[in-house]
């Protein structure tokens, strides 16, 4: 049996005979004899074989044809062609025809956490890329620690980290650094006169050492409200109602410095505090009323006696000066008479006595 093949250019043929290699052919014609089988494969392309490379590449020829890359068990190799990433490759043996085609190859160990091989960040977003690697995210705000096996490793700033995918736990936990605010609302305090009132506090914070916070700590925040919420009621609860009133704007501070080595050891920072409210139960807010309207009546009066005192006092001195003055009398009369004028259209007054006893007697009838 005889066959004509052509071998094209960038084409590799190879001849085998009952499932033999038996010759590595190239570009041209040839005659093939007997009960042989040509297969042409293009230099183009990865070399594959329904026959085991291994068995293959007892043929020196070919070996020396193609290069062959191995991947090792918890490995990947990166093909680059040309300088552009192609492929990840796994577990296994992989040929690459020579001469056509600028291959480069990056052997990748992934059984480890790190990434320590020279792989450009931007191909580790890469879709092949990603089924072998996790990403992890501190924005610019925030602080992280990075754990491996559940154990503590170390403290991360603003960045994009990524670590290889396997059976290695890696975990990243996120705390925000910024300046916090808290609201400790529509607390029901009883204070030491037994009055019933509600307090609305803020409090302002911020995360200084992440370890204590994050590993020391568990839900930090919420043991920041508790241990707020408990000194606020215990100092309330050590005043009067009127001492709360006058000392309002410096109960946050006596509260804060009550509690600031429990912050410290959490691991936080409080910068500010204070009461934004002070409500009053419906009873109690009607009963201060009460108290306030009398205080204002209280007030009033003791205004008004301070006039009547100083309008009485004034008289008083009127009267001993025109005692000793008999010219301020006779101006008081002509002062009497003036405003009766004004009121009446005539008097008629006879006689020169006593002016003021006339008009007395003229209008008392």
């Amino acid at each position: 049996m005889i066959q004509r093949i052509r071998i094209n250019a960038y084409q590799v043929g190879l001849v085998f005979e009952y499932n033999k290699l038996v010759s590595v052919i190239q570009e041209g014609s040839y005659w093939i004899w007997g009960r042989k089988e040509v297969i042409v494969y293009e230099m183009k392309q990865s070399f594959v074989s329904t026959i085991d490379i291994n068995i293959l590449l007892q043929n020196q020829d070919l070996a020396n044809r193609l290069e062959v890359v191995e991947v090792g068990d918890n490995e990947i190799v990166l093909l680059f062609q040309s300088g552009t990433f192609k492929e990840v490759l796994t577990t296994g043996r992989y040929a690459f025809w020579k001469g056509y085609l600028d291959y480069k190859f990056v052997k990748a160990d992934v059984s480890k956490v790190h990434i320590t091989e020279q792989i450009n960040l931007g191909l580790l977003e890469n879709i092949k890329l990603q089924l072998f690697t996790r990403k992890f995210q501190v924005l610019n705000h925030e602080k992280a620690l990075l754990f491996v096996n559940g154990a503590f490793v170390k403290e991360l700033t603003a960045g994009t980290y990524y670590f290889w995918k396997n059976a290695i736990t890696v975990d990243v936990k996120n705390v925000d650094v910024r300046h916090q605010q808290m609201e400790i609302s529509g607390q029901e305090l009883l204070t030491k006169d037994k009055a019933t009132l509600r307090i609305n506090f803020f409090v302002r914070y911020q995360v200084i050492n992440v370890f204590k916070a994050l590993v020391e700590n568990k839900d930090f925040d919420r043991q920041l409200y508790i241990i707020m919420q408990l000194a606020l009621r215990a100092y309330v609860g050590g005043l009067t109602l009127d001492e709360l009133l006058s000392k309002k704007e410096t109960i946050a501070a006596a509260v804060l410095e009550e509690v600031s080595n429990k912050i410290t050891e959490m691991g936080l920072q409080v910068t500010d505090s204070g009461i934004r409210d002070v409500i009053l139960t419906g009873e109690m807010k009607e009963i201060m009323n009460q108290v306030l309207v009398a205080e204002k009546k209280a007030q009033a009066n003791s205004i008004m006696r301070r006039e009547e005192t100083a309008a009485m006092r004034s008289m008083l001195n009127t009267a001993k000066l025109m005692e000793e003055n008999e010219m301020l009398w006779k101006l008081k009369e002509m002062e009497y008479v003036e405003k009766i004028a004004d009121r009446i259209g005539e008097i008629t007054i006879s006689g020169s006595g006593n002016i003021i006893g006339q008009l007395k007697e003229i209008f008392v009838k």
